[in-house]
């Protein structure tokens, strides 16, 4: 595992020391060995976690000719077959990392290599006598790769700080990815915050080519192609699946552990997994002892049931204060809304002390049904029958309710789903994950921008069943959400996430399956349940979904309110020229004296608005207009 970095110079002053500073903002992905690859025309860099072949593999890595270089963020967990199949070409091997099979195959195959590659991935290609580099991310997204192009060339790292090692790059803010922000509480690729820094979308190549560059989509995922097995034969499948995937994640040179939630996906990876480890496993967990949504009794029931080295860290204002959040915004890259960051990073840092690989679930909530907003998606059907009249006077005795210090309360869910039913079905969808709606949103923003939403709220179909809103969330709110945040908070801490569910073989099975084999009414994840019946606990199996977050509510009423009022002053959110005052702080007053609960979407304010600061983003070029209006608002 590492992080990579890049650039081109044609017809610019070159500057050697460039590329050592963008690899120096990239060391706690890689703090194991940096190293730096300079031509006339491009200069490459990476920094390197040890996890296969720990005595070699070093990067940049170059083949004998010097031909190829190649600089990899990932793993391959197909690298053995592979090797075998390349040495049958004629190929000889110096190393036994991963690496030097991806340059092989690379050298042998082209860009025709992609298709045979197995794992979670970011990686860059020069080929000298073409004068060509190639980029390429992993079909779902699970490792970063950005880029920005100035003229003929072409800046790209695993982390836009290389990026900004740049000062010929800009850093203005984009508004329409603010709005976006705003509303689903990530930036959904191929936007990024700033403009003119893209993301390369997940399953897509890169290549620049003597200034002119060319983006392909090397894997598409087919949809709604029922599978008409029955559910018994869909189980052996998953059973078959699962278990090689796991095996090929638990490959490694290095200690691995797993993150024990006490749920069902985060289960099911332990179960198969002592299946094919040698050793005792060790487990990882956060915990919130005496809240209502601790989970601690199921964590320690299967760490017990599988006889793992376990360990817990319970999150409360004494351990989870201030000043880990403030370095989000350092290693988070671009501002994320969602304030799970705060268990996986104190997580990360935990199992970084014992273990340099750690195995998740992420994915299996896509994939198979398992979000509780599926289920609203399904009842708002049948609340959107009822008169529209009676459901705007229902939300109205609804928003009376007094505000709870619960994580997510009864008076918050009920208000959330009315005011989701008044929505058309896709609005709805991403409104219950996010947090403003477009009209807040036009109340709030002085310079509002609505047209990238529109365009993705037109990727869902207007009908059709749940499986529309798992497509949205698998393209979008997995990859740029959920797998960005594990990636930011796990490398921060120089860890390896590595989530079983997300090998293709089983996205492409997911994506077969109908509607009824993930979601039965209340039931969630059905196919996945029934699969692990007699394997977990039935206490597991049946507990309610709580997933990995901070009782934000609470927490901004409490000891992270003086971070909170600091960083939303009355001066920051004037100057920044974004947001009008008066909105702000009705919204900070309506929190504090508990009217509302706006813990979340005040949590994606602050987080805005400390990554502004520590990479001194610009507004807009309008700027001064924008303070002028949101001055005279006051």
């Amino acid at each position: 595992m590492c992080g990579v970095a890049g650039f081109t110079h044609l017809g610019n002053a070159f500057q050697s020391d460039r590329i050592q500073q963008a690899v120096a903002s990239l060391t706690h992905r890689g703090p194991d060995q940096q190293g730096c690859w300079q031509s006339p025309t491009i200069s490459l860099g990476a920094t390197r976690l040890r996890v296969i072949d720990t005595a070699a593999g070093t990067q940049p890595m170059c083949s004998d000719d010097y031909e190829y270089v190649v600089v990899f963020n990932g793993e391959l967990y197909n690298h053995v077959e592979l090797r075998h199949e390349l040495v049958r070409h004629g190929h000889s091997f110096k190393t036994s990392c991963d690496t030097e099979v991806l340059l092989r195959a690379f050298i042998q195959w082209d860009t025709a290599c992609l298709e045979k590659l197995r794992g979670m991935f970011a990686f860059a290609v020069r080929r000298e006598s073409r004068h060509r580099l190639v980029l390429v991310r992993d079909r779902v997204g699970m490792k970063p790769l950005y880029y920005a192009r100035q003229g003929p060339n072409i800046y790209f790292g695993s982390e836009m700080k290389a990026i900004f090692c740049h000062p010929e790059v800009g850093r203005s803010l984009d508004p329409d990815a603010l709005d976006t922000y705003m509303g689903l509480n990530y930036i959904p690729g191929p936007n990024t915050m700033v403009q003119g820094i893209s993301k390369l979308m997940p399953g897509s190549s890169l290549t620049w080519q003597d200034g002119c560059v060319t983006v392909n989509r090397y894997w598409r995922l087919r949809r709604h192609v029922t599978n008409s097995a029955r559910l018994e034969d869909s189980k052996q499948q998953l059973h078959h699946l699962l278990t090689g995937s796991v095996k090929e994640h638990l490959v490694a040179d290095v200690p691995v552990g797993l993150w024990l939630s006490g749920g069902l996906d985060s289960s099911t990876v332990l179960h198969y997994a002592t299946q094919h480890s040698a050793t005792r496993l060790k487990t990882f967990s956060i915990t919130f002892n005496g809240r209502e949504f601790d989970e601690t009794r199921y964590i320690r029931e299967i760490a017990d049931r599988y006889a793992t080295e376990h360990y817990e860290l319970d999150l409360n204002p004494r351990t989870a204060g201030a000043d880990a959040i403030t370095e989000f915004a350092y290693y988070a890259d671009e501002p994320n809304a969602d304030a799970g960051a705060v268990p996986v990073w104190h997580l990360s840092r935990m199992s970084a002390r014992g273990v340099t690989v750690a195995l998740s679930g992420e994915g299996a909530d896509e994939l198979f049904g398992g979000y509780l907003t599926y289920r609203a998606d399904a009842y708002a059907q049948y609340a959107r029958i009822l008169p529209r009249s009676l459901r705007c006077l229902s939300l109205r005795y609804a928003n009376k309710l007094k505000a709870s210090d619960k994580k997510i309360g009864f008076e918050y869910k009920v208000q959330r789903f009315l005011q989701g039913t008044l929505m058309d079905a896709r609005s709805s969808h991403v409104f219950w994950n996010g947090t403003f709606s477009r009209p807040q949103r036009d109340e709030l923003m002085v310079s509002p921008h609505g047209s990238r939403m529109q365009r993705l709220l037109s990727t869902m179909p207007a009908s059709g069943d749940v499986r529309r809103f798992m497509a949205f969330d698998q393209d979008y709110y997995l990859p740029d959400n959920i797998l960005a945040k594990v990636d930011r908070m796990s490398m921060a801490h120089s860890l390896e996430v590595r989530p079983p569910f997300l090998d293709h073989r089983i996205i492409e099975f997911a994506a077969t399956l109908p509607a009824h084999h993930c979601i039965q009414g209340r039931r969630l994840k059905v196919l996945l349940r029934e699969l692990m019946r007699d394997k977990l606990p039935q206490s597991v199996l049946a507990k309610k979904k709580h997933g990995l977050d901070i009782p934000v509510h609470d927490w901004l009423r409490g000891h992270l309110k003086p971070l909170l009022l600091d960083t939303l002053s009355r001066k920051a959110v004037v100057e920044s020229g974004l947001f009008y005052w008066p909105q702000i702080e009705s919204i900070l007053d309506r929190h504090m004296q508990r009217k509302a609960n706006y813990g979340y979407h005040l949590w994606g304010l602050m987080m805005l608005f400390l990554w502004m600061k520590q990479w001194n983003i610009q507004p807009h070029q309008d700027l001064p207009a924008l303070k002028e209006c949101s001055a005279a608002s006051n």
